[in-house]
């Protein structure tokens, strides 16, 4: 996953890297973060409805409700992450750009 570090600039704004790109180019950058963030959160759902219908399965082990309980976790860090990117992205384009449904 690629880090984006921000630096700070002399009006103590936070500036994110994106900010030196083409409003083009953000915009394509913003609708392909926005996919991925809806990918990752419809992801996200399935594994926790997987998680809470095992909690309720008295025949699960401690060991696959531990599995899941890890991997929606590491999910859930992963989300932020791209959401942090997302956000940045966002910051540096001025708007959320529209993106249909689907």
């Amino acid at each position: 996953m690629e880090h984006v570090s921000l630096r700070q600039n002399t009006s103590n704004e936070v500036t994110p890297r994106y900010s030196s790109m083409q409003k083009s180019e953000l915009e394509v950058l913003a609708i392909a973060a926005i996919h991925e963030h809806r990918n990752l959160l419809a992801a996200d759902a399935a594994v926790y409805e997987e998680w809470t219908c095992a909690n309720d399965d008295p025949t699960i082990t401690s060991s696959v409700l531990r599995s899941l309980q890890d991997e929606y976790l590491a999910r859930q860090e992963r989300s932020e992450a791209q959401q942090r990117k997302l956000s940045e992205i966002i910051d540096a384009l001025g708007y959320v750009p529209e993106v249909p449904v689907g």
